[in-house]
């Protein structure tokens, strides 16, 4: 049956159009995030820093908008990827292209997206099956092939959408997305609690606040982002896995000097959550290497075992763009390779980063020396 209350909009991620309930509008600029799961050590700061900000209040005990899951058994809310997985059906590519259907074209009739409502005690364990591995393996492990017993460590934030389930399914339009960065709000002057965002969103970012009864979710720290400062969770992160930045909604006018244009429409290693469910998120991973290729297929659609490949043996200016991961508060617009050092620069065009691209040379002296048959103290 044909929709008369949904429209065709080109998703790139999918490589095809799709149903959605309004016409494309992309925004300017786009925000987005690179996480590079490789580096993760799980230590849930970014998980603190976004919480002590923006979520310690009443009614914001189990909201969780920046959280770290150990995959594939942990999940937060529990099981709110398996869930959908299995309600979407078959999800073949065929040649990168999605043959199969979206959130919004598996929509039951009268609906607009397929999804559901998570059970109460389903929100109460953001760490359930923290570490917890496939199996055990006693003979352990060689880093450079494919573990038979793993587990990894996947960061989740809001994905300010291309294409909001959200947005799509709200009833009072109080869910709308920013024209000069595409970051998703939500208006509480409007919401009324309907929750309609929160079965809809598939990433289960969308919550909901009994003590305002309103829904609230990641608002990207865009009071940091609008002086030009990196979020909370980008700047804390321990491991220094996290980029974000502003990515060209239209890849023919991509700019390979970007970090975040470099690492998606040109290197390709940076890859989106589930771009099955068709609401091209703007949340990109770099996969981990370690972990079999059919599980990641799944988890970030095709281009995984190149991106790998990619990142395992990365070219110098590969090489020099991951090193700018973590390294400074301001949002980053352009990076260059000049002489073995690595060079950034802000929205300013003030240079921020200038490392080498190699780590510089270390010599430790012999703690003995026989000539003058005497010790050395190495100083740090």
């Amino acid at each position: 049956m044909v929709r008369d209350d949904l429209t065709k909009v080109y998703n790139r991620q999918l490589r095809r159009e799709m149903d959605y309930s309004y016409d494309s509008a992309r925004p300017k600029r786009q925000i987005a995030y690179i996480f590079d799961i490789n580096r993760c050590i799980g230590c849930q700061t970014c998980t603190i820093a976004c919480k002590s900000t923006w979520t310690f209040g009443k009614g914001q005990e189990y909201m969780w908008w920046n959280n770290v899951e150990s995959k594939p058994f942990g999940s937060y809310p529990q099981h709110w990827d398996i869930k959908l997985l299995a309600m979407l059906g078959p999800q073949q590519w065929d040649k990168g292209v999605y043959a199969g259907k979206t959130i919004f074209e598996s929509a039951p009739e009268d609906e607009k997206y397929l999804g559901f409502r998570v059970k109460e005690q389903e929100w109460r364990f953001p760490n359930m099956y923290e570490d917890t591995a496939t199996g055990h393996d006693m003979q352990g492990v060689d880093a450079a092939k494919k573990h038979g017993v793993w587990f990894h460590y996947l960061q989740r934030i809001c994905n300010h959408c291309t294409y909001p389930a959200c947005l799509a399914a709200c009833p009072r339009k109080a869910i709308y997305k920013r024209d000069e960065d595409g970051i998703v709000l939500i208006d509480q002057s409007r919401c009324r609690g309907y929750r309609e965002c929160v079965g809809a969103c598939p990433y289960k970012k969308s919550m909901y606040r009994p003590e305002s009864r309103t829904s609230e979710k990641c608002i990207a720290c865009f009071p940091r982002v609008e002086k030009g400062e990196m979020p909370r969770c980008v700047v804390a992160c321990v491991g220094k896995i996290r980029l974000q930045g502003y990515l060209t909604t239209d890849p023919r006018r991509a700019d390979p000097n970007n970090p975040i244009d470099y690492l998606v429409h040109f290197e390709k290693v940076a890859l989106p959550l589930y771009p099955q469910f068709g609401t091209e998120p703007n949340v990109y991973y770099l996969p981990p290497r370690w972990v079999p290729l059919e599980y990641l297929g799944q988890l970030f659609g095709p281009g995984v075992e190149e991106a790998i490949a990619k990142r395992t043996d990365p070219s110098d200016k590969l090489f020099a763009c991951l090193r700018c991961f973590g390294m400074q508060r301001d949002v980053l617009y352009r990076f260059e390779l000049q002489n073995g050092r690595v060079l950034a620069y802000n929205d300013k065009d003030e240079k921020v980063i200038d490392l080498a691209l190699k780590d510089e040379p270390f010599y430790e002296r012999p703690m003995v020396d026989k000539e003058r048959n005497t010790l050395r103290i190495n100083e740090p």
